[in-house]
């Protein structure tokens, strides 16, 4: 089951309208109302999309609800997640140790980092089935990365741009008075787009010992994790590791996991996956770092990605990035 730090429910009940009362709200959620706070503890992300939704419903400024939440946020609420985010040397180091560590908070979200033409897109990815307190909870934890980039970084940080896959669910200008940006609706994408400069700003507190002692600890929490809260973290890797030889079948992925096809696709459909996404996620992230950092060439990167032809993979590389593989390798190594 997908589950997501019960720290985002107490955040989430302090910037509700302060007249109504909400503690029936986190009691179903087998919570204290009171506390205290663990972001240790996790809660059906399901459980919680239903219950910010209901929040929401009766907030009379239940639009920009998800908003505050996400501002109210800052990196020590985090823990050691948020420790290694603040002392990373810049933000290019915060977004990567979301991205490698981002499950210590739970399993509901993943994050990437995808290099764009003006600059990068840091990407959230959220299980689930697209209900109205999913796309609440995809608008706070933006919102949360923009407030905590722009609490850690020495520049006056501000997002280029700010993209949802959801329509708005109100006025506009109530989400990019908010970010300062430009904000898109239908975009096929969550994500912050950053400039290279500033990700590339020194960090306050960035200190690589410190960064790396929170690392380590991080390593120890992710390894601890039961199987089944990073299950679909391992299948990217066992794809990932297969596709030299094609495309692998979810029997052969399941095999090597130690349990039978049926019992693999059932627990990622649990977690609001399913096998052949994590394939096409696991075939995108693989594409998009050999084309960055290798000089293979385009019909060599189509091979080791499971592609049999490399017009195959450009059509498949242009419904990901919404570019070719020769413009975005260029766009990605264009100096600055």
């Amino acid at each position: 089951m997908s589950q997501i730090t019960s720290l985002y429910v107490y955040k989430a009940v302090g910037q509700s309208n302060p007249g109504i009362d909400n503690a029936d709200l986190v009691e179903r959620l087998g919570l204290d109302p009171t506390g205290p706070v663990d972001p240790t503890r996790m809660v059906s992300s399901t459980a919680y999309y239903d219950f910010l939704a209901e929040l929401a419903d009766r907030d009379p400024d239940g639009v920009a609800l998800p908003l505050r939440i996400g501002a109210t946020m800052r990196s020590d609420d985090y823990g050691a997640f948020g420790l290694a985010w603040k002392s990373a040397p810049n933000l290019r180091g915060s977004f990567a140790r979301a991205v490698r560590y981002g499950h210590v908070l739970g399993n509901a979200e993943t994050y990437s980092v995808e290099t764009a033409a003006d600059g990068l897109f840091f990407s959230l990815d959220k299980a689930g089935d697209g209900r109205m307190g999913m796309l609440l909870s995809n608008e706070a934890s933006l919102s949360a990365v923009d407030t905590i980039s722009r609490e850690v970084s020495t520049g006056k940080f501000a997002p280029q741009a700010v993209h949802f896959k959801h329509a708005p669910r109100g006025d506009t200008a109530v989400y990019e008075a908010h970010f300062g940006c430009p904000v898109h609706f239908e975009s096929g994408r969550d994500a912050l787009l950053v400039s290279e400069e500033s990700i590339d700003v020194t960090n306050k507190l960035g200190d690589e010992t410190i960064a790396g002692f929170f690392d380590a600890h991080l390593e120890q929490h992710l390894a601890s994790l039961k199987p089944e809260s990073n299950l679909e973290l391992q299948v990217r890797r066992a794809v990932a590791s297969a596709l030299s030889e094609g495309v692998p079948t979810v029997s052969s992925i399941a095999s090597g996991l130690a349990m039978s096809a049926r019992t693999l696709q059932r627990r990622l459909s649990e977690q609001g996956h399913s096998f052949q996404g994590v394939v096409d996620a696991s075939r995108k992230e693989l594409a998009l770092r050999l084309l960055y950092e290798t000089d293979y060439s385009l019909a060599e990167v189509a091979f080791l990605t499971g592609f049999a032809e490399q017009s195959a993979f450009t059509r498949a590389f242009r419904r990901w990035s919404g570019q070719t593989p020769r413009s975005y390798r260029l766009s990605a190594r264009a100096p600055d």
